[in-house]
């Protein structure tokens, strides 16, 4: 896959989780170009599923096949390449690595440095950080020319002030790594870029508040570019309820749940990051399409999505206070460029801000979803986390190479 030949230079992307990895090709020019994409989803249960699609031609080609563990998946994967990745070859692989702790920030070449610190860096995030370490591994054994590019979730909140970086534990705790990170930095980063081309430099540099409401939902208060605040903090399950992730809690929670019930360490770990959330309010479904389709007939569904809804309502609100006013507001994700009804209830009651939705707009899903009167810019843009890491692939290695 690395040897050149005839074919054309490519950079491969993999955004590894605990039960899925996606992955996509991108052939290297002014800017990189997606030719193929795919995803294995349902690690580690028999049922697995195999999804590859070709750009070009639109085809998607999709399969159940069992997936035991993420060796298999790292075989399954390689014979995707193989298929999809004919005529091209592949310069660089590029990573998404949810937490770089406080030692990274921008894209780093992965070496043994990174890695001793990645795996010093796991139990940040037990759920993400060994599978991405796993594909890192594989990928070094399988192609050694090839360098792979570790890009951090984490980067996008290197700025945070202290007043929404710091946790309110006993100080001893920040030298340890304790403290606010916040997560979707590269949806965010994309989002951002795109608000730039789309709305222009003075829209991105104003007051926007940036919401990546998926699987995984969060929010980003960002002025001039920077972000100020992010509702994840230590770890990607606080902030917002999620399909399965509880969001903020009660600390007092943990003590109570071990004290009444016996709940170790990791069963409270296992329950707010894997049976919350949505799933645990409904007790019906992680998936709010499911939950909207029942919500007129089921009152757990109703309270899990209003819930959902209320949360993202006043997250909007603290961030137009912490930001002194907002300008443009931007739903992206799974939900967010597809739930109207979600973005209507969040936006619900909020003229006070100058935030006003046009109902039919919003219905289809328009690059802009605001009234002509709104003061605010409400925005839909879709996210592309794959895009943004080929990106900043291909510009480190063409600053190290220009070095």
């Amino acid at each position: 896959m690395s040897e050149a030949g005839n074919r054309s230079p490519a950079v491969l992307t993999l955004n590894a989780g605990s039960s899925s990895v996606k992955w996509a090709l991108f052939r290297i020019g002014a800017e990189p170009v997606r030719t193929a994409a795919g995803q294995i989803e349902r690690i580690g249960l028999p049922d697995g599923i195999v999804t590859v699609t070709d750009v070009a031609t639109g085809q998607r080609e999709r399969r159940a096949v069992p997936v035991p563990n993420h060796a298999a998946s790292v075989q399954l994967l390689l014979d995707q390449l193989a298929q999809s990745g004919k005529g091209l070859s592949v310069q660089a692989i590029g990573h998404r690595v949810v937490h770089g702790g406080s030692r990274y920030a921008a894209p780093q070449v992965v070496s043994p440095e990174v890695m001793d610190e990645l795996r010093r860096l796991s139990p940040y995030d037990p759920e993400h950080l060994p599978a991405e370490m796993t594909f890192i591994e594989a990928f070094g054994t399988e192609y050694p020319q090839v360098p792979q590019v570790a890009c951090f979730d984490t980067g996008f909140h290197q700025h945070l002030p202290p007043v929404a970086r710091l946790l309110a534990i006993p100080r001893r705790y920040e030298k340890l790594g304790i403290r606010r990170y916040g997560f979707h930095g590269l949806s965010y980063a994309f989002l951002m870029e795109e608000l730039e081309r789309v709305a222009g430099p003075d829209a991105a540099r104003g007051k926007v508040i940036l919401a990546h409401l998926g699987n995984g939902a969060s929010l980003a208060a960002v002025r001039d570019g920077v972000s100020i605040d992010t509702s994840m903090g230590f770890t990607p399950a606080s902030g917002l309820p999620m399909s399965t992730r509880s969001g903020d809690l009660d600390p007092g929670l943990v003590s109570y749940l071990a004290r009444t019930e016996g709940l170790t360490a990791d069963q409270f770990h296992h329950m707010v990051n894997a049976q919350s959330g949505l799933l645990g309010l409904s007790e019906i479904s992680p998936d709010l399409r499911d939950l909207l389709a029942q919500e007129g007939r089921d009152a757990r569904a109703a309270e899990a999505v209003a819930l959902f809804c209320y949360q993202g309502k006043k997250w909007i609100g603290a961030y137009a206070a912490a930001l002194g006013g907002v300008e443009q507001v931007v739903f992206s994700g799974g939900i967010g460029e597809h739930a109207a009804v979600v973005r209507a209830r969040m936006c619900e009651g909020l003229d006070f801000l100058g935030i006003r939705l046009d109902e039919g707009r919003n219905q289809a899903n328009a690059d802009v979803i605001s009234s002509p009167e709104s003061r605010v810019t409400v925005r839909v843009i879709r996210t592309d986390e794959e895009s943004q890491i080929a990106k900043s692939v291909c510009r480190l290695l063409a600053l190290n190479a220009g070095r």
